[in-house]
C-alpha cells in the first residue's frame, strides 16, 4: 500500500476505536473504509475483525478505572463470550450471510431500545441461563457479523446487571473484545485477511481504543447510553434499508 492509504487507514482506525469504545459502532466507520480503499467483501470483513482485537486491547488499557474489581466477572462471563465468538466466526466462514444481513437490523433496533429503558432486573440476574444465553448470542454475531454488536452486548449488560454506564460500557469493551480475538484468531488462520491493510488500521484502533475510554467517563448521568442507543436506531434503518431493497 502507498504511504497515504496507511495514514488513511491508521486515521480511519483512530476515529472508529472511538467510536467502538463510545457508542460500539466501529466497524460502522471502518468496514465501508476497507470497501472504499479496494478490498472485497468477505476480505474486508475478515481484516476489520482482526484489526478490531487491537481495540480491545486499548480500551482495557484506558478503562482501567472502570474495570477495577471487575476481574472476577470478566473471567466468569469471558469465557462464554469467546465460544460465542468462535461459532460466530466459524458460521461466517461456512455459511453465506444474506439471511443474518435481514436479521440484523431488528436485532440492532430493539436492543438500542433497551438501551432507552433497560428492564434492569426483570430478566436474569448475571449467574442466570438467561443471561449467558443472551451473551452468548450476542457473541455469536460478533464473530459473525459484527455491526453494532457492541450495542447488543451493551443493551444485554445493562438490562441484567447494576453499575454505572461506565462502567458497564468499560465491561461490553472487554467482553466484546475476547469475542473479537477468538473470531480474529481464526480469521488470521483460515480467512483472507489483508495485511497490509490490517497492520496500519489495527494501530489506529489501538490508539483510539485507548483514547475513548476517557471520553465516555466524562459524558454526564445516562448521556452515554442515550447515545449509544440513538446512534444503534440509525444504523438499524439504514442496515434494514439495504437489507431489504438491495
Amino acid at each position: 500500500m502507498i504511504v497515504g492509504e496507511v495514514l488513511g487507514l491508521l486515521a480511519v482506525g483512530a476515529f472508529a476505536g472511538v467510536v467502538s469504545t463510545v457508542v460500539s459502532l466501529a466497524s460502522i466507520v471502518s468496514y465501508p473504509a476497507l470497501l472504499a480503499f479496494g478490498l472485497p467483501p468477505l476480505t474486508a470483513n475478515v481484516t476489520n475483525t482482526v484489526a478490531l482485537l487491537f481495540t480491545g486491547l486499548g480500551a482495557a488499557f484506558g478503562s482501567r478505572p472502570e474495570l477495577a474489581g471487575q476481574g472476577p466477572r470478566v473471567l466468569r462471563l469471558g469465557w462464554l463470550t469467546m465460544l460465542g465468538g468462535a461459532t460466530g466466526a466459524f458460521l461466517l466462514l461456512v455459511t453465506p450471510s444474506e439471511t443474518f444481513e435481514q436479521i440484523a437490523p431488528w436485532l440492532i433496533g430493539l436492543a438500542s431500545l433497551l438501551l432507552i429503558r433497560p428492564p434492569r432486573g426483570e430478566l436474569d440476574s448475571e449467574h442466570g441461563p438467561l443471561m449467558r444465553c443472551a451473551l452468548f448470542a450476542v457473541a455469536i454475531y460478533v464473530g459473525y457479523f459484527g455491526a453494532a454488536g457492541g450495542i447488543l452486548m451493551l443493551a444485554v449488560l445493562s438490562s441484567m446487571l447494576e453499575g454505572s454506564p461506565a462502567k458497564l460500557n468499560a465491561l461490553k469493551n472487554v467482553l466484546s473484545g475476547m469475542a473479537n480475538a477468538v473470531a480474529a484468531t481464526g480469521f488470521a488462520v483460515f480467512g483472507p485477511v489483508d495485511w497490509g491493510a490490517a497492520v496500519p488500521l489495527a494501530l489506529g484502533f489501538l490508539l483510539g481504543g485507548w483514547f475513548g475510554p476517557k471520553i465516555a467517563r466524562r459524558l454526564p448521568g445516562q448521556s452515554l447510553r442515550y447515545l449509544a442507543a440513538a446512534c444503534g436506531l440509525a444504523v438499524a434503518v439504514k442496515l434494514g434499508y439495504d437489507a431489504y431493497t438491495s
